[in-house]
C-alpha cells in the first residue's frame, strides 16, 4: 500500500528546453533580426521558516527542503539544473505530501503495531537489499540510523493499519460485481492461441560475411539432422546453444503468443506441429533449430475459472479507490495553513519585430 508519506513519493520536474526566440522564413539574401534580449525571469521570495501549520504542529523549511533534496538525489536531478518556477511547484507538491502524512501519523498515533510485525518488515527490506550489514551501510550514507529505519516502519504500519481499518468495510466484492464485470468486459478474458517451444541457437553476427553466413546454417543444419535422428533436444540445447539462458532452461522458452517472439521464430514455431523439428530459420539473432513442445488454442476463460482472481482485482481496485478517498477526507477537514510562496511569474515574451516592408516595384 502506497500512501502520500516522502518515503513513498516520486515527484517528476520535467526539464523544459529553452524555447526558439524566433521562427519564421528569412527573406533571400536578408539576416534575420537580432533576437530581442530576454527578460530575467523573477525569483520567488525565500521559504519562510514555517512552511506549513498542520494542526498547530509547525513544518519548518529544513525538513521540506531536505526532503525535497531527497527527492532530487534519488533521481539523479542536479538543484541548480532545476528552474525557481519548477523548484516551487515541486515544493508544493511534496509539502502536500507532508501534510498529509502529518495528518495520518496524528491520527493513527494510537493505533497498535507489534515487534513481530516491525520485524518481518525490515527482514523484507532486508532481503531485498542483500544483507543486513549492505542496508546498515547504505543508511548511514544517508545520514540515518537502523534505529530510525526501524521506527519509520513502524510509524507506516500504524498508518496502513489505521487506513485498514477506515476501508474495511467498502471493499467487499460480491459474485454478482464479479460477474457484472466479466460479463461487460468479455475481451479481457479471451486468450490468444500460444505455442510452447524449445529452440537450439547458432549465432551469426550482423555483420557477418556471406561465407561465415552459410558456415553458421551448415551448422544449424547439421543440428537439426542431429535431434531429427533421435538426439535428445535438451541435452543438445544445454550442451551447444549459444543462447545464454539454455544453460539453465535447455533451451525451453515456455509458453509464448506470436507478438512475443521476433517474427520470423514465431512464424515459423506457429506453422509447426507439436512434436515437430524446424530447419535452420534466421533471425537477427542467428539460426535457430525449433522444437514445439506443446500448443494451447485460443479460448476464453469461464467466469468460474476467473473468478477468484477477478473478485481480488476488484477488491483490490475498490480499496485502492477507498484509501484515496480517505486520504482527500481527512485533507480536505484539517486545519492547515500553507505559507509557501507563490511561483514566480513566467517572463513576458518581447513581440516579434514588425516585417519590413515590400520594396516598390
Amino acid at each position: 500500500m502506497k500512501f502520500h508519506g516522502s518515503l513513498s513519493i516520486a515527484i517528476s520536474l520535467c526539464l523544459a528546453s529553452p524555447a526558439a526566440l524566433f521562427a519564421g522564413d528569412a527573406k533571400k539574401n536578408a539576416a534575420p533580426p537580432p533576437p530581442a534580449a530576454a527578460a530575467p525571469a523573477p525569483k520567488a521570495a525565500p521559504l519562510p521558516d514555517t512552511v506549513a501549520v498542520v494542526e498547530g504542529a509547525e513544518v519548518k523549511k529544513e525538513e521540506l527542503e531536505k526532503a525535497f533534496d531527497n527527492v532530487l538525489a534519488a533521481q539523479n536531478i542536479k538543484a541548480a539544473d532545476v528552474p525557481e518556477e519548477q523548484r516551487i511547484q515541486g515544493y508544493r507538491m511534496l509539502l502536500d505530501d507532508i501534510i498529509v502524512d502529518k495528518l495520518l501519523a496524528k491520527r493513527s498515533a494510537d493505533t497498535k503495531v507489534t515487534d513481530d510485525e516491525v520485524n518481518a518488515q525490515f527482514a523484507r527490506i532486508t532481503s531485498k537489499i542483500g544483507s543486513e550489514a549492505e542496508l546498515k551501510k547504505q543508511v548511514e550514507a544517508a545520514g540515518e540510523t537502523i534505529d530510525k529505519v526501524k521506527s519509520g516502519l513502524r510509524d507506516r504500519l500504524r498508518e496502513e493499519h489505521w487506513i485498514d481499518e477506515q476501508v474495511k468495510d467498502k471493499v467487499k466484492v460480491s459474485d454478482a460485481d464479479a460477474e457484472d464485470f466479466y460479463k461487460k468486459n468479455p475481451d479481457k478474458f479471451k486468450m490468444p492461441e500460444e505455442v510452447r517451444a524449445s529452440h537450439i541457437l547458432v549465432k551469426v553476427e550482423a555483420d557477418a560475411k556471406p561465407e561465415v553466413v552459410v558456415e553458421k546454417q551448415k551448422a544449424a543444419q547439421a543440428i537439426a539432422e542431429r535431434v531429427k535422428k533421435g538426439e535428445d533436444f535438451a541435452a543438445l540445447a544445454k550442451q551447444i546453444s549459444e543462447d545464454p539462458s539454455a544453460k539453465e532452461n535447455s533451451g525451453d522458452l515456455n509458453f509464448f503468443t506470436r507478438e512475443a517472439m521476433v517474427p520470423e521464430f514465431s512464424k515459423a514455431a506457429f506453422a509447426m506441429k507439436k512434436g515437430e523439428i524446424s530447419d535452420p530459420v534466421r533471425s537477427e539473432f542467428g539460426y535457430h533449430v525449433i522444437k514445439v513442445t506443446d500448443r494451447k488454442e485460443p479460448e476464453t476463460l469461464s467466469f468460474d475459472k476467473v473468478k477468484p482472481q477477478l473478485v481480488a482485482f476488484l477488491e483490490k481496485q475498490k480499496k485502492q479507490e477507498a484509501i484515496s478517498k480517505v486520504l482527500e477526507d481527512v485533507r480536505a477537514k484539517a486545519d492547515v495553513k500553507i505559507n509557501l510562496p507563490e511561483p514566480p511569474a513566467a517572463p513576458a515574451t518581447a513581440p516579434a519585430p514588425a516585417p519590413a516592408p515590400a520594396p516598390a516595384k
